[in-house]
């Protein structure tokens, strides 16, 4: 088998949802892309839009209401991995820090603009049809928000620590760590400042606006009792805090997760009703990609970039993927010990250290998986259409994820707003065809979704067409 190494100049056609010129490209005989992290890119993307579009049906993939990790709690930090791994490929050499720097900058600007553009509120997409937003309603954080906070960070310390170390390291078991010290200072300092803030903070007792519309109590004032510190439960802990005194309380998310908790509704797991006897924080927004879990949530990116530093320094496969499994399972240990020692519970929402290292030492296996698959024994073929997602991941991601393509077509309608093209598809082809809406709705997300637009990204990668961020 071939050896894969890395070289300096990358392919024109870079495709990733934060940094195109960050996917990896290799060296066979000739230039070529590190398939297995385009196509680990594509999953996510393909995960983010299944969780999203069938998690209402299907709530054991959803987001966790508050303790626990669902599918959809891995789809954040393996976005956050894979920009790791990105950065340490893409910045291999730095023959200019300033300019380097200055991209990284412009990439942060792009990324923000585009999260506050979707997330912020202005888009209403897929269902209704309306655009715009009020100022004083809108939400700052996001998912690209949170990516563009971690992108810069870790990409500036991979620029500025560049003549720390030396390209090339003994293979020992930690030398690789011992090389790139400055990358697990910053890690282990964001990881104090998380702790330190979260088991630190007083939080006293706080109250707000029920904004809901479709509430009988729409405009009414609700306090939440606190007064405490240390606390990790939905109401009284600091990451909420941080975001209501940073953020404002107007604009954090409306519709948290934990809504679908049993203190909330009676229909939990799934969506539903509030109860008239529910705690007054059901009826309150949080920002699930807030400040200080956003802090926290950089070290996940730091972890994904060892991973691209293994790939630099370690020529032979067999020890790359031993690095990469033992790390990973060493990960996983950890994140489960705090978990289920009550030590720190599993949770996206706060982005705990435990909830790092699980979905980090899961992101670290399958990698490994895919890249002992497609890299290794070169089966790349039967993950084509992922591997098109990854290599378009930004054009999937607004386009599909955040569905302005589908809130294109429900534009046209016949005489009622759900009376459209893709209602009609999801009813008549998925739905009646299953004779059951959960099963029916899943295959029109499999199959309608995310295959659909696997299509579409390989006619886009034939004709050479890729949104670059």
């Amino acid at each position: 088998m071939s050896e894969i190494k890395v070289v300096d100049v990358m392919s024109h056609d870079q495709g990733l949802l934060v940094h195109e010129e960050a996917a990896s490209t290799l060296n066979l005989n000739e230039k070529r892309r590190l398939a297995s992290l385009d196509i680990f890119r594509g999953l996510t993307v393909a995960l983010m839009i299944l969780v999203d579009d069938a998690g209402g049906d299907w709530p054991v993939i959803a987001h966790a209401p508050w303790e626990g990790c669902n599918l959809a709690d891995f789809v954040m930090p393996f976005f956050l991995f894979i920009v790791g791994v990105s950065i340490a490929l893409a910045f291999k050499r730095v023959s200019n820090k300033f300019e380097a720097c200055k991209k990284v900058g412009f990439r942060t600007c792009k990324l923000l603009f585009w999260g506050l553009l979707l997330q912020g509120g202005f888009s209403h997409a897929p269902d209704e049809l309306i655009y715009g937003v009020d100022v004083t309603m809108m939400r700052f954080c996001g998912i690209l928000q949170r990516i563009a906070l971690s992108y810069l960070v870790v990409a500036l310390v991979e620029i500025l620590t560049k003549n720390s170390h030396e390209e090339s390291l003994s293979t020992g078991t930690f030398s690789i760590f011992k090389s790139y010290y400055w990358h697990w200072i910053v890690g282990a300092s964001v990881l104090v400042i998380y702790l330190a803030t979260l088991y630190g903070t007083y939080v006293p007792d706080w109250e707000f606006v029920v904004s809901d519309k479709d509430s009988i109590l729409y405009g009414k004032i609700k306090s939440v009792s606190c007064g405490v510190r240390g606390k990790l439960n939905p109401p009284c802990n600091a990451v909420g805090y941080v975001d209501r005194q940073v953020l404002g309380i107007n604009h954090m998310y409306h519709h948290p997760a934990w809504r679908r908790s049993k203190a909330c509704t009676d229909d939990s797991p799934y969506e539903g009703s509030l109860r008239q006897d529910a705690p007054s924080w059901c009826h309150a927004p949080f920002e699930p990609e807030g400040v200080l879990s956003s802090i926290s949530a950089i070290l996940s990116t730091i972890i994904g970039v060892h991973f691209g530093h293994t790939i630099l320094h370690f020529k032979e496969h067999s020890a790359r993927l031993k690095h990469w499994i033992s790390t990973g399972l060493a990960l996983l240990s950890l994140g489960l010990t705090l978990h289920f020692t009550h030590l720190m519970p599993l949770n996206k929402q706060l982005y705990t250290f435990s909830y790092t290292c699980v979905t980090s030492g899961a992101a670290a296996l399958v990698f490994s998986a895919l890249y002992s698959l497609v890299d290794v024994l070169e089966w790349k073929h039967v993950f084509l259409p992922l591997e098109w997602i990854g290599m378009n991941a930004m054009l999937v991601y607004v386009m599909g994820a955040e569905g302005v393509l589908a809130a294109f077509f429900n534009g046209w309608y016949y005489r009622h707003p759900s009376n459209t093209l893709i209602n009609w598809i999801k009813e008549h082809v998925f739905v009646r065809v299953w004779h059951s809406r959960r099963v029916g709705v899943l295959m029109y997300v499999i199959f309608g979704e995310i295959l659909f637009w696997g299509l579409v990204t390989g006619v886009c990668h034939r004709f050479k067409i890729y949104w670059k961020l």
